[in-house]
């Protein structure tokens, strides 16, 4: 697991990961707008915000109160799946995922979760990276799953709660807590 170079961390100013409340569906929604060849629509998020906390949990993240970022899981006994991951195009490659992503993590380990999948657009190499990064793995490949011709790579990671990966993880988490972002623990 690598972690985002400290020039990309001083570049977030004081992300702040909050639980999805109705309040960011509107900037949520102008993201996946420009984010997904087949984006979300805010009634979407909105019905994931009925959904009950044993079943999904959705992080945002903010700086200076507006949205730079969010992702959501499905959570089904020890496996979740990561249904949906985005960055302001604005605020790309200065480690907003990969926070995102330590702290859904993180969250779902603690919950009972072992394993966790994802679909990526087989053209989309930064993401790919990324998931490598957090020992993602390709598993198989989804038939225009996101339009004709717009193919999604199927990808794993197993055994997330392993001592050595959770230290990864924890060590991305206190990167973002702190004082490489001025900011306190």
């Amino acid at each position: 697991m690598t972690r985002p170079a400290p020039g990309q961390l001083a570049a977030l100013g004081q992300l702040a990961l909050v639980e999805l409340a109705e309040s960011h569906l509107d900037e949520i929604a102008a993201i996946e707008t420009v984010s997904s060849p087949v984006p979300w629509s805010r009634s979407l998020f909105l019905g994931e915000l009925s959904m009950p906390p044993s079943e999904r949990h959705w992080l945002v993240g903010t700086i200076d109160g507006q949205v730079a970022g969010f992702g959501g899981v499905m959570l089904v006994a020890d496996e979740a799946h990561l249904m949906n991951i985005a960055v302001d195009p604005a605020r790309r490659r200065h480690g907003i995922a990969s926070h995102i992503l330590t702290r859904l993590m993180l969250d779902i380990v603690e919950a009972g979760v072992s394993h966790l999948t994802l679909e990526v657009r087989t053209d989309n190499a930064a993401a790919i990276r990324l998931y490598d990064d957090f020992g993602f793995v390709a598993a198989g490949e989804r038939k225009d799953y996101y339009g004709v011709g717009k193919h999604a790579l199927i990808m794993w990671a197993h055994d997330i709660d392993r001592p050595d990966h959770l230290a990864g993880l924890h060590h991305l988490a206190g990167l973002r807590h702190g004082n490489e972002l001025g900011e306190t623990p």
